[in-house]
């Protein structure tokens, strides 16, 4: 007796702890689970734990209320141009009715697998092979558009259809990559060549301007020159006016007599008969009326010819110098304005040239040069008269 007991004891226990486990059911978060009672729906279960009928109710459905990413894999298809293309798309949906999708679909990602190829077909079927491969984003929102509409019913809302590759067949793909590689060369070729055309035009309107600055610098160059050369000759020639006259004013203003005059022929009789070349010399007749005087004086005392030349000489009076680097330093300083003010010139005309480059410019739209634009003369400046 004591062991049957025992194990009817056991065999109660096991029963209660499966009908406690078919009375208590707990749902995960993010998911729903669909009880059906005698093959009837009766009720959808929230996350968190429940109790229902054991034996009596039953969960048929556990679904996924979380956004699921559906990977299909790449799907041949014709274009327009009777082209075979392979397309790999990817497709983001979320069930939002659980007894819809449970119910209205016997399998919903078949469906939506097999739904999405014919939609493919149908719209990559109206377009050729170009279009196809730069309209990505037109057939992903026709995609959506009908897939969303087509899964609404079971309740399921497709929120985004991403087409991850369009692959061309082999040879068309050479043929375009060919093409594309043809029209990078022929784009650097026109790049270029707009390059050194531009270029070209810079160097001629810069050699250009380059070449009148220098024929205006040669100009101011031989101006200046010329006025220095004017300026030299014109000292040298003051020069000697004031050496004659200081000669002039000493010789008057000694008082010469016929002992000077016969004094300065023999100063001038040595240097006179000086030099290897010298065979034959003429005395002037105007020698031996000096000669006499100076006989004269050579008759008379020493004192005498003392007492004249100290006073010959007080009487002397010296002209007033000529202060040459003055005059010379006076017209460095001049010359220096007017080359900063030609300077201050040349840089204020070639502002307003760039100006006017960046004008024309920002007027047309795009910094393509159709001509190079002339070089404005440089304002000349008609060099002053010097004051003397």
């Amino acid at each position: 007796m004591p062991d049957i007991t025992f194990w009817v004891l056991i065999a109660l226990v096991i029963l209660i702890v499966m009908i406690l486990a078919a009375t208590l059911k707990i749902i995960r978060q993010q998911q729903v689970a669909l009880v059906e009672r005698l093959g009837k729906f009766r009720k959808a279960l929230e996350p968190g734990p429940h109790l229902v009928v054991p034996f009596f109710d039953q969960v048929r459905y556990t679904l996924d209320m979380r956004e699921q990413v559906v990977p299909f894999p790449p799907q041949g298809v014709i274009t327009e141009d009777n082209l075979m293309v392979s397309i790999d798309s990817v497709i983001y949906f979320q069930i939002v009715d659980p007894v819809r999708a449970a119910y209205e679909a016997q399998n919903y990602r078949a469906a939506i697998e097999q739904l999405t190829m014919t939609t493919l077909r149908n719209i990559i079927g109206g377009m050729d092979l170009e279009a196809a491969l730069t309209s990505r984003e037109e057939i992903n929102q026709r995609l959506r558009a009908v897939l969303d509409e087509a899964t609404g019913k079971w309740g399921i809302k497709v929120n985004r259809v991403e087409l991850r590759a369009i692959e061309p067949p082999p040879t068309i793909r050479d043929a375009m990559e060919k093409g594309a590689r043809a029209e990078r060369e022929k784009r650097a070729q026109i790049l270029l060549a707009e390059g050194q055309r531009q270029s070209q035009i810079l160097s001629a309107g810069g050699d250009r301007e380059a070449a009148i600055l220098r024929a205006q610098g040669d100009r101011e160059a031989q101006v200046l020159r010329a006025q220095a050369e004017r300026q030299a000759a014109m000292l040298r020639a003051e020069g000697e006016a004031q050496a004659i006259t200081s000669v002039f004013e000493a010789i008057h203003a000694g008082q010469p007599d016929q002992a000077l005059l016969a004094y300065q022929y023999m100063q001038m009789l040595p240097k006179l008969a000086n030099g290897d070349a010298n065979k034959m010399w003429i005395v002037p007749s105007e020698l031996n009326d000096a000669l006499k005087g100076l006989g004269q004086i050579a008759g008379g005392e020493a004192e005498d010819v003392r007492e004249y030349v100290s006073k010959a000489t007080t009487q002397f009076q010296r002209p007033e110098k000529v202060d040459v680097h003055a005059e010379i330093e006076e017209q460095a300083q001049k010359d220096k304005k007017r080359s900063d003010a030609t300077v201050e010139k040349a840089i204020a005309h070639a502002q307003a040239l760039e100006q006017t480059k960046l004008a024309k410019r920002q007027t047309v739209g795009r910094p393509a040069l159709q001509q190079a634009p002339e070089a404005e003369p440089v304002p000349q400046e008609t060099p002053p008269g010097d004051s003397q």
